[in-house]
């Protein structure tokens, strides 16, 4: 059976080298989008090996000429595949560049051929944010446009809502402005029990192209909620201490103080703390049961072997 061809905008970034790694290993033809005249780090002639890939049969990424600012150029890039997926930063303390996926949704359009649109987003569900504190409210508003216009366009979609990456708040126990493990302290948010969902990235990728030609995940969301990685802060802040054997000196932030902290802060801080209340008080990546929209990936491919936390944080015993 012929295997998918898939471009990946953005495929040289934080999820979307993992992203060419999951689809190569899945055995599709896979292509990232380069700038043209643009020097990709670690790709060499067509060669993804940079990207971590997996080269099957000396075999890995095609690179493609493509831009947000040249629509033909764009077109032509898309004519090549079946599946387009964009793994371009949604977050502002990277680039922030969410609204130019609006160009990416006028190209497939007219190239016409693209059998599955995976938009970035890869995050909180920004279908249930409608609630959302400002500033950091304009990410799940600039989803949802994007969301729009490829409804709109009737183009073939999924959606993925990954949650937390385990990267940014596993390792760190889900504190503020570092990524490496408390020595001492650690602020637990309110009673530190609201559920959240974590993720190896590594797993986000597979999951993701699990997706992508899978006729039940059509037209809907995806949801990344394996049963083992669903804890609470608490949970993980005991995993670690089980892990070291040392205890941490726990201080509660209430949902007050917690707040009080956006007064003065700077823009970039303010989205990083709402997006933060919204998940560890409010509990926004569990509070709502899957509706028929939607699909847990979890259930949809039990043969993958997930990463669980505990497993994760043994990584930082030695750091």
């Amino acid at each position: 059976m012929a295997k998918t061809r898939v471009l990946i905008v953005g495929g040289t970034g934080y999820i979307g080298k993992r992203l060419v790694k999951a689809s190569l290993a899945e055995g599709h033809r896979t292509f990232i989008l380069r700038r043209r005249h643009r020097q990709v780090a670690g790709l060499t002639g067509i060669q993804a090996a940079g990207a971590g890939a997996d080269l099957r049969g000396g075999q890995g990424a095609e690179l493609v000429e493509g831009s947000f600012s040249d629509h033909r150029n764009l077109v032509e890039a898309v004519k090549k595949v079946d599946v387009v997926i964009c793994a371009i930063s949604g977050v502002h303390f990277r680039s922030h560049n969410l609204l130019l996926q609006l160009k990416l949704v006028d190209a497939i359009k007219e190239a016409g051929n693209v059998k599955r649109f995976l938009p970035s987003e890869f995050g909180v569900d920004p279908a249930q944010m409608e609630h959302a504190l400002a500033p950091g409210r304009v990410t799940f508003e600039e989803k949802m446009i994007v969301r729009k216009a490829i409804e709109e366009a009737k183009i073939p979609h999924t959606y993925i809502s990954a949650n937390c990456f385990a990267g940014y708040f596993v390792g760190n126990l889900s504190q503020m402005e570092t990524l490496l493990p408390p020595k001492h302290k650690v602020s637990i948010y309110g009673d530190g029990n609201v559920k959240v969902v974590f993720m190896d990235e590594e797993d986000v990728a597979t999951y993701t192209i699990k997706s992508i030609d899978d006729p039940r995940t059509l037209n809907k969301t995806v949801y990344l909620r394996p049963p083992e990685n669903i804890l609470s802060q608490s949970e993980l802040v005991g995993k670690w201490e089980n892990l070291t054997g040392n205890s941490l000196d726990k201080t509660c932030i209430s949902k007050e103080d917690f707040l009080a902290n956006m007064e003065g802060a700077d823009f970039v801080m303010q989205v990083g703390l709402g997006h933060f209340y919204h998940i560890f008080f409010e509990g926004c990546l569990t509070n709502f049961e899957i509706g028929e929209d939607g699909e847990e990936a979890s259930k949809l491919y039990p043969e993958v072997e997930y990463t669980g936390m505990h497993d994760y944080l043994n990584r930082y015993l030695d750091i």
